[in-house]
């Protein structure tokens, strides 16, 4: 199954959660914190402003930093991803 986001919203797959502390202490699934960063999967359309369209800041396999509460969980075919709008993202993560 695909999904496609309407208008200004992405689909994000949240990054895996630290299973240990830097310390080295393994942590157990009821102590782990949801990770706040997350790989863009898909972009809607985009939104329009006035009659013009406004691209996208973001595009498929960008790396992002997104705050604790935005989106909406979702699951598709057995996989969790996340559902926002572009503004709930606070950053683009670059490794390089």
């Amino acid at each position: 199954m695909k999904v496609k986001p309407l208008g200004d919203r992405v689909l994000v797959k949240r990054l895996k959660a630290e299973e240990t502390t830097k310390g080295g202490i393994v942590l157990p699934d009821t102590a782990k914190e949801k990770p706040k960063q997350g790989e863009i999967i898909a972009v809607g359309t985009g939104k329009v402003e006035d009659g013009k369209k406004i691209e996208f800041n973001v595009k498929k396999g960008d790396k992002v930093l997104f705050s604790s509460y935005a989106g909406t969980d979702v699951k598709v075919s057995g996989e969790e991803y996340l559902i926002m709008k572009e503004d709930d993202i606070l950053a683009i993560i670059n490794d390089k």
